[in-house]
């Protein structure tokens, strides 16, 4: 048996995509992105620095690297903490990681 295919003739009109369509992958990955990744870290960011410029004398905190202390000065971009009985160290506001305790003074 012998099968005989037919072809058109006539030119083969192939249109290429849109460019915008091209694109709206890259584009949808990019707002993924945006709302996953980037703008609950810029939240993050705003949210320790409006604590690191609240801090205040007596506030309990923990820093960066794990030492527990009671704030005993504020300075202009540093605090010194209290860790233990006649135990003071100075570490920079932006080392400070979390508030344990805010006390009113």
């Amino acid at each position: 048996m012998l099968n005989a295919y037919a072809q058109s003739a006539g030119p083969s009109v192939q249109t290429a995509p849109s460019p915008m369509i091209s694109l709206m992958p890259i584009i949808l990955i990019f707002i993924i992105f945006y709302f996953l990744l980037i703008r609950p870290q810029k939240k993050t960011q705003e949210d320790h620095k409006k604590m690191v410029e609240g801090l205040k004398k007596n506030d309990e905190v923990i820093t960066s690297g794990g030492i527990h202390g009671t704030i005993v000065n504020v300075k202009e971009s540093s605090v010194v903490l209290r860790v233990d009985d006649n135990v003071k160290i100075e570490v920079q506001k932006v080392a400070v990681a979390t508030l344990k305790k805010s006390h009113q003074a």
